[in-house]
């Protein structure tokens, strides 16, 4: 334990040389806790407020599968051809707008509908952070940043469910509590977006 919490010490220090690269862990962490609280909290959701039944879940939760892996195969040719920053950008927005939407529809319908949208953008967002992190990280210190990058998506994965909770219990209402996911994804969206694209060349 010594030498991993050393280790780990060691890797933060870098962190100040590495600004973007710490910037990007920042943003990661915080629209991947976006991510983590919506898998936690979105069965929840759709039998609160849709009253939908276990075996209707379940079939939710084989359906976001299936349209994440459809979309994080079709994404990878968009991260090839303009880059990882972009396909995580285009992702973050577009759960920003189809989280919006599932908000604020009454029909179980369209909550299938929407739902199977946000899993289309929920694969992109993750296999091209990935990418981004493999991109953006000084090649000699991958294997130190690649466990920051692991570790940034666990350390604060409490704060959104807690939020979610502590909001759903103050305003009574699972639909404003569900929305503090979007202050994530927006907060990680605008810090990813002043980040450097390694894939493009500096001005």
């Amino acid at each position: 334990m010594r030498d991993g919490l050393a280790s780990l010490w060691r890797t933060l220090k870098l962190l100040p040389e590495q600004r973007q690269t710490g910037r990007f862990l920042l943003a990661r962490m915080l629209y991947t806790d976006g991510l983590n609280t919506l898998f936690a909290f979105g069965g929840i959701y759709a039998a609160g407020t849709f009253g939908m039944s276990f075996e209707e879940i379940l079939i939710f939760g084989i359906l976001l599968n299936v349209t994440a892996g459809l979309g994080a195969f079709a994404f990878a040719w968009i991260d090839d051809l303009v880059g990882a920053k972009f396909t995580i950008l285009f992702s973050v927005a577009a759960l920003i707008g189809l989280g919006g939407a599932i908000l604020l529809v009454e029909s179980q319908f369209w909550f299938y509908v929407l739902g199977c949208g946000i899993g289309v953008f929920i694969g992109p967002a993750q296999t091209a952070s990935r990418s981004f992190m493999a991109r953006i990280a000084p090649a000699h210190l991958h294997a130190e940043f690649f466990g920051l990058y692991a570790l940034s998506g666990k350390v604060t994965a409490f704060l959104g469910p807690a939020l979610v909770g502590w909001v759903t219990v103050w305003a009574d209402s699972q639909r404003v509590g569900m929305a503090m996911i979007l202050v994530f994804f927006l907060a990680g969206l605008l810090l990813m977006w002043r980040i450097r694209d390694p894939q493009r060349p500096a001005p």
